[in-house]
C-alpha cells in the first residue's frame, strides 16, 4: 500500500505520541511507502512562523526524512482534481491532501472525521 500522512499523524509519529494509536502505527509499518504532503509542509511552517505550532520546520523535515517518508510536492494534476471534490471538508490544506490521494492514488491516513467522506481511500484512524 502506497500511504499519505496528514499533518497530524506526521507529528504525532515525529513526537512518539499516544495520540496515534496501535492501528495507525500498524498501517503506518506495513506500508510500501509512505508520503508526505508539501502542502501539510507548508501548513505546519505556517503554524510555526504564528506561534501556534511548537516545532522547527527544518528539524521536522529531517525526522521525516530520516524516518522514511518520502515528499510530495503539489502537482498541477493535484491541482485540477480539486474542482471534482465535493464540499464535505473546506479546509484547503485538508482539500488537497485528498486531491492528492485521489490522483497518485494514495490512501490518506487521517485521524479528522471529517475527510472518510471522500471514499475508500481515506483511512481513518
Amino acid at each position: 500500500m502506497r500511504l499519505l500522512i496528514d499533518t497530524h499523524i506526521a507529528l504525532w509519529l515525529m513526537r512518539d505520541a499516544p495520540e496515534l494509536n496501535a492501528a495507525a502505527r500498524n498501517i503506518i509499518k506495513a506500508a510500501d511507502e509512505v508520503f508526505f504532503s508539501s502542502a501539510s509542509m507548508w501548513e505546519a511552517a505556517i503554524k510555526a512562523s504564528i506561534g501556534k505550532l511548537p516545532l522547527d520546520p527544518v528539524r521536522f523535515e529531517e525526522q521525516l526524512l530520516i524516518a522514511g517518508i518520502q515528499p510530495l510536492a503539489v502537482t498541477w494534476a493535484h491541482c485540477l482534481k480539486l474542482r471534482e471534490l465535493l464540499s464535505h471538508h473546506r479546509d484547503p490544506f485538508d482539500r488537497m491532501l485528498v486531491a492528492q490521494a485521489l490522483s497518485e492514488p494514495l490512501h490518506l491516513l487521517t485521524h479528522d472525521a471529517a475527510l472518510a467522506a471522500y471514499g475508500d481511500l481515506i483511512l481513518l484512524v
